[in-house]
């Protein structure tokens, strides 16, 4: 097959490409660029673009650099800043993969070949004839969490080479052929941040609003913050509080008060009840035609852990997970990722709302 390759200059891409030429593919790779030298959004694109260039290089394939800078900022980076302004929380990283690497990228360029392939850490299924996406074997990698958006024609073009190992084959496969990011460090930065530091970028969109840090037991007010976007339900860490753990656990967007409670074994910050709304199934709805409450997992968060729960229909686009074990942080915006109950399979996604959240609209 003539396929079309995301690399990153990692080393997960790197063996994506020397396992799909091991199976005889023709591969043509691409790295997509979505911030400029001189513009925020810039990753420090170009040491990953030369080690782009050197694997190509290497195995004599073609390599072209595609920037999709303007679509990322109007598609990525403004959700992510309005998302941060109305008082929730963002995940940009499942936006950049539905909207650039498998919107933009496939209509422009990856229709041109047969399938697209990745580095991501997820599998695909074939049963009765339709297309799911599934799991990692490593559960610590799996990343199907950012590919929840992803629709079934997009599904159906991607190929993920390494998502049948462990991370640690990965390496060893990388150090074995002497790839020259062997011993490169997975990239731990914000899709669409890269190195640049999160509060500086929203501190720059967003300024700041100083107001009060209060705990919500007293009302007894600790301390203040610099902006209710800066913080997000669940944190523990940068608020400057003595005699913790604080975690945020209320946020009132009008006011632009945060409320905290202390301790780690605080009731404050769990739940068992995610309320959902834009429900989006990639393949299909599996419980289409049940009645009632479906045994499922799911994640809140990206995490290894996949927590068990029953989902429940309300009507149109909005469920509710009941959790069996307590769930820490469930913060409005985020996405809620459904699974089957083995985990083995990824159904879909919903945005977690704020209907057990006060004071949320502006």
């Amino acid at each position: 097959m003539k396929i079309a390759v995301l690399i990153s200059g990692g080393v997960d891409s790197a063996v994506a490409v020397h396992r799909l030429l091991e199976q005889g593919h023709e591969l043509h790779l691409f790295y997509i660029r979505i911030g400029l030298d001189t513009d925020e959004g810039d990753c420090s694109a170009e040491e990953d673009i030369e080690m782009c260039r050197f694997i190509a290089r290497r195995y004599a394939l073609p390599f072209d650099v595609v920037s999709l800078h303007e679509e990322y900022w109007e598609n990525v980076m403004e959700y992510a800043l309005q998302t941060v302004r109305e008082g929730l929380t963002p995940n940009p990283d499942i936006m950049c993969n539905k909207m650039i690497k498998f919107g933009y990228f496939e209509r422009r360029w990856g229709h041109e070949f047969d399938k697209t392939a990745t580095g991501h850490y997820a599998t695909t299924h074939i049963i009765d004839g339709m297309t799911y996406l599934g799991t990692a074997v490593d559960p610590v990698k799996d990343q199907t969490d950012f590919l929840a958006r992803i629709d079934y024609s997009q599904l159906e073009h991607l190929m993920f080479p390494i998502g049948n190992m462990p991370k640690a084959q990965v390496r060893e496969i990388a150090i074995a052929t002497e790839m020259p990011n062997a011993y490169r460090r997975d990239s731990q930065g914000i899709c669409f941040l890269g190195k640049i530091n999160y509060n500086d970028f929203i501190r720059r969109h967003l300024g700041e609003r100083p107001g009060p840090i209060v705990e919500i037991e007293t009302g007894r007010k600790l301390g203040e913050h610099r902006g209710y976007w800066f913080h997000t339900i669940g944190q523990r860490k940068g608020l400057g509080l003595s005699g913790g753990p604080w975690y945020v656990v209320k946020k009132n967007v009008h006011d632009n008060v945060i409320y905290v409670s202390n301790g780690y074994n605080t009731e404050k910050q769990y739940g068992h009840t995610l309320h959902l709304d834009e429900m989006h199934w990639i393949t299909l709805n599996p419980w289409k035609h049940e009645t009632g409450s479906v045994d499922i997992t799911f994640k809140n968060r990206h995490s290894p852990d996949f927590l068990p729960g029953k989902l429940t229909h309300l009507g149109g686009m909005e469920y509710v997970i009941e959790s069996e074990r307590k769930v820490q942080g469930i913060a409005p915006g985020q996405f809620a990722v459904i699974y089957d109950r083995d985990s083995r399979l990824c159904y879909g996604s919903g945005i977690i709302t704020g209907r057990d959240i006060n004071d949320l609209k502006i």
